[in-house]
């Protein structure tokens, strides 16, 4: 099946490769473009002798050029996409380049795909968790200790380099949400006048988290399972496809937003059941430069099911049995006391809650003295977030009332999505 432009934009590393790939996207600079079931691919001139050979595998999806682009995927296959997107790419049989690159790929996947796994000690698994989970309570229990002294000490005599340290021994103690608590915190000292206060509540969250860590064995089976999550515990996939609670719904993929760091490329897609309103976040990974896995594009609907993860607030899913994407209109959203409240009711299960998602309806961008809020149609507000570009919004919108998903956390609202009419526009 032919890709919407949504599907080619949601495997987009970035806006600037959208735009450069758009300008690609002129059949005249192409020769010998072809597509078939399992690949699209042809030839574009570029600033070398010879042109670049450019090929897209659809099923996972992968992506080949012979340019020398480290953007995966790169402006000549996002070119050949569009082309292909608009029809303007023939069908026709597979040149020799093209099935040797795809014969090659579909050895790799089947030799990975056989190779045995490693035979497996239950009872050496069992010892290395027990071990982890003592090194985790130690830690925590570490943490409790200096954070009591810190606070007795005055937060005014926080230095960047302490909380450093302390994050280092919570990884060496297996406790990697500590120490990325410790991290945030650490970045929050000197920053605008009222650091203190932000710096506190920060550190009363990981008071509550290392607290909730020593006595695991204790607490709800829900609960528990939010904790061992926000300590850094591992949670296998399968077993969250296996016995993860199943929830089938018609999913509007309401935003899809990457966030990249040096060492990590991280994809969130937010979804929310058209019929039990239920909200959902589907994470996909990859490391620098290599394309994620192909995702749902925004402002399309899905039908099928997901697997959630287990906690007192289940929100992170697998797409354990979905069907094929299609466009949808402008969803109905809500209220921003309608939003809030859904907030407050997931934070009251996870207090470690860091962002969630809103779909808010009718509302406008209003400049707020140096800032910016949305309003909604009963006069409430909120603000967007201190670092939120608003002039996109206010391009699409051009100042009267839009439904817009966003992200929503302490800081503000942070908008990603946007319908212009139907049309949901990704911001």
């Amino acid at each position: 099946m032919r890709w919407s432009v949504d599907q080619v934009l949601a495997v987009a590393p970035d806006p600037p490769s959208v735009a450069a790939g758009r300008a690609q996207a002129v059949a005249a600079g192409w020769t010998g473009l072809g597509a078939s079931d399992a690949a699209v691919w042809g030839a574009c001139s570029g600033s070398g002798k010879d042109p670049y050979l450019t090929c897209v595998d659809l099923a996972e999806p992968a992506f080949r050029c012979s340019c020398p682009s480290r953007k995966f995927p790169c402006k000549h296959a996002l070119g050949l996409l569009f082309l292909w997107t608009d029809g303007a790419v023939p069908v026709g049989e597979e040149p020799e380049w093209v099935r040797t690159w795809l014969a090659e790929r579909a050895r790799r996947v089947g030799r990975r795909a056989t190779q045995p796994e490693a035979p497996r000690d239950p009872e050496a698994a069992a010892r290395r968790a027990e071990q982890r989970a003592d090194r985790v309570a130690a830690g925590a229990a570490e943490l409790r200790e200096w954070l009591a002294d810190r606070v007795r000490g005055g937060l005014a005599g926080a230095d960047v380099e302490e909380l450093y340290g302390v994050a280092a021994r919570m990884v060496d103690a297996q406790a990697p949400g500590l120490a990325g608590g410790l991290r945030r915190a650490a970045g929050l000292i000197g920053r605008g006048r009222d650091w203190p206060g932000r710096l506190l509540a920060e550190l009363a969250l990981l008071h509550v988290l290392a607290g909730a860590g020593t006595r695991l064995s204790t607490l709800p089976a829900d609960l528990a399972a939010t904790v061992r999550t926000r300590l850094g515990f591992p949670i296998d996939t399968a077993g969250v496809l296996a016995t993860g609670e199943r929830v089938a719904d018609e999913w509007l993929v309401a935003a899809v937003t990457d966030e990249v760091t040096e060492r990590l490329t991280t994809r969130r897609t937010w979804l929310r059941g058209q019929v039990t309103g239920r909200p959902a976040l589907v994470l996909a990974f990859a490391p620098p430069g290599q394309p994620l896995p192909r995702t749902f594009p925004a402002g399309h609907v899905v039908r099928g099911q997901l697997a959630f993860y287990p906690g007192a607030a289940p929100l992170r899913a697998l797409a354990a049995d979905m069907d094929e994407p299609v466009r949808a209109g402008r969803p109905d959203g809500d209220s921003v006391s309608a939003a809030l409240q859904s907030f407050a009711d997931a934070l009251a299960a996870d207090p470690w809650l860091e962002r969630w998602p809103v779909l808010l309806a009718d509302v406008a961008p209003v400049a707020d003295g140096a800032d910016w809020v949305l309003v909604d149609p009963e006069g409430a507000a909120l603000p967007l977030a201190e670092r939120v570009d608003p002039w996109p919004l206010l391009a699409v919108s051009a100042g009267a009332p839009v439904t817009v998903a966003c992200e929503w956390n302490a800081a503000g609202l942070r908008p990603l999505t946007c319908w212009d009419g139907d049309r949901a526009m990704r911001l």
